[in-house]
């Protein structure tokens, strides 16, 4: 009986193709829509956990100062080196310190320049930031120790310093220091904030101090807690040494600030989620747009099929037989534009996804919803010219002209 109705449904949908394509577009649109939402919010959440994990292994950044509120913060006392050696000899469960220093500078190498930060520090940096030395070396210690003019470049400053010629061996000229390049550091490309991270220069930090800043100070202490431990646990310990070490009382804030990674990652994955969550709602109401559409037309349906609704009840349909064959062609309406939708979307997010660079992630789940839903969306709407037809007077179905 039901395969019967569903054949009945499939050959009315036929007889009005166009309109019915028409139909169900609605269903199509809102469908496909949310399917794709997710998909890329799906891909851009997976993309921003890696990027976060590539910038460190379990990492807790110490940085000077910190905000108390909009416009306002705390005094930006500035590390020094015996604050980060402090770190690593009285914090447990660490695995390396890299003390940072930073300034922009401009990189000339011939008639090329190039404006890229430079970032001294030692070979804990690299075990820290979770950064690979490609090709030539790391420091020696002779050269941290000396401030040896000495550098390791990153992907695009030697793309736009050295353009296809081999940079290890040559020197390049920051400010008035000129670096040998002794290493070429291995691509990791954008930062979930935008930032590049290939765009750098390392040297060591004696060299940043004595020859382009002229300061002893630390901007920032990278921490990498060891695996397996408590980054909460690091966290109050570092932040319990510090304040002893920068002398403030029980009743003075932080002067400092540290943030774990971890935290980050929630934050951005959370901002993410939500940006999904919210499109993917606005573009359900596609799928009430549908609803209402495959409603209208089986009203005009039910309108056009009187006279043959009425010979059906003459001849002893049952109210019932005629309320599940409207009814089963407003379902199978919307779930062929349900199924058109998830093709699209699919399709559509291969697409998407390779072209804002995201991974593509298959969420099976939010297909089998967006297909029930689409389902739904036909019985809910269709059951009202359902009724209407099965309601109808057999006598006065047969007198409509």
């Amino acid at each position: 009986m039901l395969w019967n109705t569903v054949l009945l449904a499939l050959r009315e949908i036929r007889r009005n193709v166009m309109r019915s394509f028409l139909t169900i577009l609605g269903i199509v649109i809102g469908v496909g829509a949310v399917i794709t939402m997710v998909t890329i919010g799906g891909g851009a959440t997976l993309q921003v956990k890696q990027q976060i994990s590539s910038m460190g292994s379990n990492m807790l950044m110490v940085s000077p100062g910190k905000r108390l509120g909009p416009g306002q913060s705390s005094g930006n006392v500035p590390f020094k080196e015996a604050d980060a050696e402090a770190i690593s000899r009285e914090v447990g469960s660490i695995a390396a310190v890299a003390p940072v220093s930073s300034q922009s500078s401009q990189a000339i190498f011939g008639n090329q320049n190039w404006t890229t930060q430079v970032t001294g520090s030692d070979n804990q940096y690299f075990y820290v930031t979770n950064r690979t030395v490609a090709t030539g070396r790391q420091f020696s210690e002779s050269e941290l120790r000396a401030g040896a003019a000495v550098c390791i470049i990153g992907e695009t400053v030697r793309k736009k310093l050295f353009g296809g010629q081999d940079a290890l061996g040559e020197k390049i000229r920051l400010q008035k220091l000129s670096c040998e390049v002794i290493g070429l550091l291995e691509g990791k490309g954008q930062s979930s904030m935008g930032m590049d991270q290939d765009d750098v220069v390392v040297i060591p930090l004696r060299t940043l101090q004595r020859r382009v800043t002229g300061k002893q100070d630390i901007g920032m202490i990278q921490v990498s807690v060891q695996q397996g431990a408590s980054t909460d646990k690091a966290l109050k310990d570092i932040a319990k040494l510090m304040r002893e070490r920068r002398h403030l009382a029980p009743s003075d804030d932080d002067n400092f600030n540290v943030m774990d990674m971890k935290e980050i990652s929630k934050m951005l994955t959370g901002t993410t989620e939500l940006l999904t969550a919210l499109l993917s709602a606005v573009a359900a109401v596609s799928l009430l747009v549908g609803g209402i559409g495959i409603m209208n037309i089986m009203l005009v349906s039910v309108t056009e099929r009187t006279r043959e609704i009425g010979v059906r009840l003459a001849i002893g349909a049952m109210e019932r037989e005629v309320l599940m064959q409207f009814l089963v062609e407003a379902v199978v309406l919307s779930s062929l534009g349900g199924i058109i939708g998830i093709i699209l979307a699919l399709a559509a997010s291969i697409w998407l996804t390779g072209l804002l660079r995201v991974p593509f992630v298959f969420n099976g789940p939010i297909v089998f919803v967006a297909f029930l839903f689409s389902a739904a969306v036909g019985m809910i709407f269709g059951y009202f010219p359902a009724l209407k037809a099965a309601r109808l007077d057999p006598i006065e179905a047969l007198r409509h002209e």
